[in-house]
């Protein structure tokens, strides 16, 4: 008689510690994992790499796209305390994840999510209203909690024992410390959120963007990740280089709307400016660039405009910018 199949499980993978163990709980119980992460302008792969590589779980990546940000745009289910719609990116998530379970023949899909750890998002009543949003209700098992949670389908096939689960629960990370310590992981990264959207400081970029430029895609989110960020008027808005390596990327990543602005007396800083050409915002966003480079407040800069063009204006002060600040 053959030894019975052995169950493949897919499991939303962060790289954090609850992740990494949801992977080797199951990978004890005898099943088959593979740990899939999403990117997006928000996140990318690279904490899941490392924790992956470390902890010798196979990772597959997977972009998420730009309907990913349509949901962020307008999240049906609402938002946390800032820009995240939490419950809609973890139904998204396990969306894309049963989409190639189907295709590719897993059996289950799993995360690493312990019930209550996250008050809003770890509730059992989010816990189920992602997995009815996912359409794959039936097929998700979350390992860590398990015990503290509805037997699911794949228990009563047999395809992982309920008595190889856990029941953890609450806010207290010393039951996954003791966990990681009894499994060999010795190496796994502090508690730390890797979402963007957390963020009160880019949250209110981002807002700020979409309110003045509501079909802004991907390439102007990912501009709000580097310099200053200056709203001049409904208008206009200008982006500065906070040093040369600021610069650097803000060069690669400027949209063809942006206008550049260089001072030309001396070394400092890439302005981004966004507007109408023929304003005062763009003299304002050109003082702006001289009084963050070498300008001196009380006195007039030559500013350089890319395509040709240079202005002469006023240096304005980085406590006349302090308002304007994003």
């Amino acid at each position: 008689m053959s030894p019975p199949r052995k169950a493949k499980a897919l499991g939303i993978f962060s790289g954090g510690l609850d992740s990494i163990l949801a992977c080797k709980v199951l990978q004890r119980a005898g099943v088959e994992v593979m740990a899939l992460t999403f990117t997006s302008p928000f996140f990318n792969a690279d904490h899941a790499r490392r924790s992956a590589a470390q902890a010798g779980i196979p990772l597959r990546v997977e972009p998420l796209g730009e309907s990913y940000l349509d949901m962020v745009k307008e999240p049906p289910h609402g938002r946390g305390s800032n820009m995240n719609p939490c419950i809609d990116c973890h139904a998204t998530m396990f969306r894309r994840a049963g989409r190639i379970m189907e295709a590719e023949g897993f059996d289950f899909l799993f995360s690493g999510e312990v019930l209550g750890q996250r008050p809003m998002s770890q509730n059992k009543q989010a816990l189920a209203q992602v997995a009815k949003l996912s359409g794959y209700a039936g097929s998700i098992l979350r390992p860590l909690s398990a015990k503290n949670l509805a037997v699911t389908a794949m228990e009563e096939q047999g395809l992982v024992d309920r008595e190889m689960l856990l029941g953890l629960s609450g806010r207290s990370r010393k039951p996954q410390m003791a966990l990681a310590a009894e499994l060999g992981v010795s190496e796994y990264p502090a508690p730390a959120g890797g979402c963007l959207l957390t963020e009160p400081g880019f949250s209110n970029r981002l807002r700020d963007l979409w309110e003045h430029q509501p079909e802004a895609g991907a390439a102007e989110v990912e501009l709000l990740k580097h310099g200053r960020h200056l709203r001049l008027s409904a208008r206009a808005k200008l982006i500065v280089g906070r040093n040369q390596g600021d610069n650097q990327r803000l060069e690669k990543l400027a949209t063809p709307q942006a206008v550049w602005l260089i001072g030309l007396d001396g070394p400092g800083p890439l302005g981004l400016y966004f507007g109408p050409l023929d304003s005062p915002e763009l003299e304002t966003a050109a003082g702006l660039v001289a009084g963050y480079g070498k300008g001196k407040p009380g006195q007039s800069a030559r500013v350089s405009l890319s395509g040709g063009g240079e202005l002469v204006v006023p240096v304005v002060s980085k406590r006349e910018a302090a308002p304007l600040l994003l």
